[in-house]
């Protein structure tokens, strides 16, 4: 049996890549192929990159996250669109810190925000259907994803109709919005 190791060194690798990534961010698959039952994949992301809101309803299957490294935002809509919950959760102290608490900025009237008074989560589970997206509220931010397999490359994520592309001028404005709704 070989145990594999995630270092720093292994993160900090990880988060170089995504620095140089047009995308601002990478990914890298911890499971050894899209048949396995359990997917798993470390995902780095700067607090430039915009995520498509997405759902997974295609291929329905819950999602979880835990931050690794640094603070993230999970944002959640409604159907048309409309932000229903944010919720910050990180490890402790931002960039380098490893699964702790750590304070968040707190949200408006009408939905859930996890407030700097709360005891921020270490992730999220978010259920299969849910519109969502996720910020890097500090740079070099890591997930690990996991999600149950196989995964099929023909029934990928679904992106929300009401979001604008990435890369488009739409996008930059939107995200721009997005940011500065959860704070950071």
């Amino acid at each position: 049996m070989t145990i594999t190791r995630f270092d720093h060194a292994y993160l900090d690798t990880l988060c170089t890549q995504a620095r140089a990534s047009p995308r601002l961010r990478q990914h890298r698959n911890v499971h050894t192929d899209y048949a396995d039952p359990c997917q798993r994949v470390f995902n780095a992301i700067t607090t430039r990159s915009y995520l498509v809101p997405h759902r997974h309803a295609l291929s329905p299957r819950d999602e979880t996250m835990l931050a690794v490294r640094g603070r993230l935002a999970l944002v959640v809509f409604d159907e048309a669109g409309e932000v229903v919950e944010v919720v910050h959760f990180g490890a402790q102290g931002g960039e380098g810190g490893y699964l702790g608490a750590q304070g968040c900025a707190g949200g408006s009237s009408g939905m859930n925000v996890l407030g700097p008074t709360d005891r921020p989560a270490a992730g999220v589970l978010v259920p299969a259907g849910t519109w969502h997206t996720v910020l890097a509220l500090d740079d070099d931010a890591i997930l690990f994803e996991t999600k149950a397999g196989p995964f099929d490359p023909a029934a990928p994520k679904e992106p929300a109709p009401w979001a604008p592309a990435e890369g488009t001028v739409e996008a930059g404005a939107y995200f721009a919005r997005l940011r500065a709704l959860v704070g950071g």
